[in-house]
């Protein structure tokens, strides 16, 4: 009698227990800074919005839903606008989100990054992660003080996202306005809406929607864990510059950059002949386009000159993939088989 109340009440207290915070996945939050981490004047102020910033204890705090989601934890890479992110930074976030991810108990990660070049970090990462756990890029329109804030609703469904097991082995992730990109095919597309990113050629890998994370796609390109670039033992990457094309453009910048250094530019287009002569001084030269849509195909008169052809990557992430290229080799040949693959 006594031993069936004691089980009896043993049974009971089970029940009654809370659910431990160890049974939900565990996500880390990398915080670089940017918007999302941004406070204005007032509640109106969508822009300029100078006046301090967001710490990561603040965006989780202001989220107490993201407590039925994961076991949350977090580390501040940085706090500043995204157009102050340097390869310092690049290197630091990738090694930490690497060495996180490689403990058995991380189910994902989470990056907060500005807007302006949130697409280049994300690329970075796509190729710079060694794991097929998720990674997911969030940034925000409206800083962390406005009426309208997207920031909130964007971080609860990125942390959604990195739980989620069908986001495994999709590479690296951004997650705004409800949609899910890929990081490589995503690009920044309005200075000020808060459905700036999208992928212009291929569209969304899928949605984040009240009921549920939904998938539609699956990138085929080499990422993440089937990427051969290591970054764990590096403190600086190869110069490369952009060289944004024009009506009577000379060669002032082109001599510039190769005196700065440069071990490769990114052409954005129709600009070719100050180029030519860079085959000869040991400059990688890569073919992109200004228009931010559509390929640059492969053609024998370029491959001849001993310059790379970029496919659909925009200038700004084929400078990414070509500073982790020349990490590797300088053959323009297998540098393109690194275009072609990634």
């Amino acid at each position: 009698m006594i031993r069936s109340l004691l089980w009896s009440l043993c049974l009971a207290s089970l029940a009654l227990a809370p659910v431990q915070a160890g049974a939900l996945p565990q996500v880390r939050l990398f915080t670089t800074g940017g918007t999302i981490q941004s406070k204005g004047a007032h509640r109106q102020k969508l822009m300029e919005y100078s006046d301090g910033r967001v710490t990561p204890s603040e965006l989780v705090d202001d989220l107490p839903e993201l407590r039925d989601v994961a076991q949350l934890s977090y580390a501040e890479i940085s706090n500043v606008g995204s157009g102050n992110i340097d390869t310092k930074t690049l290197l630091t976030l990738a090694q930490q989100v690497n060495a996180w991810l490689a403990l058995p108990e991380a189910a994902g990660a989470v990056v907060t990054h500005g807007t302006a070049t949130l697409e280049e970090t994300a690329y970075f990462l796509n190729l710079t992660v060694k794991s097929d756990k998720p990674v997911v890029v969030v940034g925000a329109m409206r800083p962390f003080t406005a009426v309208s804030r997207d920031g909130p609703m964007n971080l609860y469904n990125a942390v959604r996202v990195a739980t989620t097991p069908q986001a495994r082995d999709m590479g690296v992730l951004i997650m705004l306005n409800d949609e899910i990109n890929a990081a490589r095919d995503t690009t920044k597309n309005n200075t000020y809406r808060v459905d700036t990113f999208i992928a212009r050629d291929v569209g969304p890998l899928g949605f984040a929607d009240s009921d549920s994370i939904v998938f539609y796609r699956r990138p085929i390109y080499r990422h993440t864990s089937h990427s051969e670039f290591d970054v764990s033992k590096l403190s600086s990457l190869p110069r490369v510059d952009v060289l944004y094309a024009y009506q009577e453009s000379d060669d002032a910048a082109v001599k510039a950059f190769v005196s700065a250094g440069a071990k490769g530019i990114v052409n954005s287009g129709g600009y070719s002949e100050p180029l030519a002569a860079l085959k000869d001084k040991g400059v990688v030269v890569v073919q992109s386009d200004r228009k931010g849509s559509g390929r640059v195909v492969k053609s024998e008169k370029v491959a001849a000159k001993g310059q790379v052809t970029a496919d659909n990557l925009p200038p700004q992430k084929a400078r990414i993939l070509l500073r982790l290229a020349l990490t590797r080799t300088t053959d323009p040949v297998e540098i393109q088989r690194i275009f072609d693959e990634y």
